[in-house]
């Protein structure tokens, strides 16, 4: 099997209302997407969903990295010799992950139709869903409230909430979601590097106190040193996890290596593609900690692609796959099926879903 073209296109996605998080506000954003064809006829999708904060990449950047260095190395190739490919693409693109993310994708998608198997049983799942924590931005104390209880009353049993610029009203917030959800609801939250340690410190002993999950990258992303402090300054009382901090397989080294996080945060943008998302779950699990696969504001493609990651590690012990639900306009908004905040993929070959 050889590729013989490929057709690289962004697509702007509407969100219902603007996000905040802790280092930004999001109305729109824009998604590559590739197509990949062979001569067999069988074809592989995969998009793309940056955040510059986070990898540094933007929208020019990754239509270059995909038109200019990607599709002239794909075409000619066989794409069952996947690893290839992409060992070398990753020499290339280096600093590109979220480029690099769609054509992994596409490549696993053509695997997974040559195969005749959803991908995630094809990689060695044994589960068929995961539940899915939903998202809440930051807003006014009163409005997340009522999206904790909206989200409640459609099915999700999982609430990640933003904060990260003022622990006063982090802490607030979190009282009054537990008040209102009950005790049955996960929390999970995520300041986005927001807090120091002390403001980190006191949003810990809240979440331990309302029975919180865990906490999502506390502080500053190059202290990678600070996920050890935070953790015996709180007695251990509450997992952290780390996010922003980790890309890819070698940041988690380097974290471990600072004295490791709890958990660590996967995202198929930032990893480079589900390739090498199972690489740093590999590092992860060898030391004993879990993860969570998360997502970018990403189109229900990207969603489906880190669904069938989620599923075939059992050292994933959460997931964060809502990137596509407020998307207005999103063309792969069935790629996957979210029943009672749980999210399923497609009973189909690869990854389930065509253009």
């Amino acid at each position: 099997m050889k590729i013989v073209a490929c057709e690289v296109w962004p697509v702007t996605l509407t969100l219902e209302e603007p996000f905040t998080i802790a280092y930004s506000t999001t109305e729109q954003v824009v998604n590559y997407f590739i197509h990949i064809d062979t001569d067999a006829g069988i074809s592989g999708f995969g998009c793309s969903a940056y955040d510059e904060e986070v990898t540094g990449e933007n929208e020019y950047t990754v239509g270059r990295a995909l038109n200019d260095v990607a599709v002239p190395l794909l075409v000619g190739e066989d794409p069952l010799c996947y690893a290839d490919i992409l060992s070398r693409l990753h020499r290339q693109l280096p600093t590109q992950p979220t480029a690099m993310a769609s054509v992994d994708m596409a490549l696993l998608d053509i695997l997974g139709k040559k195969a005749d198997l959803p991908l995630y049983r094809l990689l060695g799942g044994s589960r068929t869903s995961v539940r899915s924590s939903i998202t809440i931005g930051i807003q006014p104390v009163v409005a997340v409230v009522e999206k904790a209880r909206k989200w409640v009353g459609k099915g999700y049993t999982a609430l990640k909430i933003k904060g990260g610029v003022s622990v006063d009203e982090d802490i607030e917030k979190l009282h009054k979601i537990r008040e209102a959800v009950g005790r049955e609801v996960q929390i999970y939250f995520d300041a986005n590097q927001g807090y120091s340690e002390e403001d980190a410190l006191l949003c810990i002993r809240t979440l331990h106190v309302v029975g919180a999950e865990f906490i999502e990258q506390p502080c500053a992303k190059r202290d990678l040193a600070a996920f050890a402090r935070l953790r015996v300054l709180s007695g251990g009382s509450l997992r952290i996890m780390a996010d922003e901090a980790v890309l890819g397989p070698e940041d988690a080294i380097k974290i471990i290596q600072a004295g490791g996080a709890d958990m660590y945060n996967i995202k198929l943008a930032k990893t480079g593609g589900i390739w090498r998302a199972m690489k740093l779950d590999a590092v992860a699990a060898a030391v004993g900690a879990r993860t969570m696969v998360g997502c970018m504001d990403e189109a229900g493609l990207g969603i489906a692609a880190g669904l069938h990651m989620a599923l075939s590690s059992p050292n994933v012990e959460y997931a964060d796959l809502d990137g596509h639900v407020e998307f207005i306009d999103d063309p792969t908004y069935d790629a996957v099926r979210i029943v009672d905040g749980r999210v399923y993929p497609n009973d189909a070959p690869g990854l389930g879903f065509s253009l």
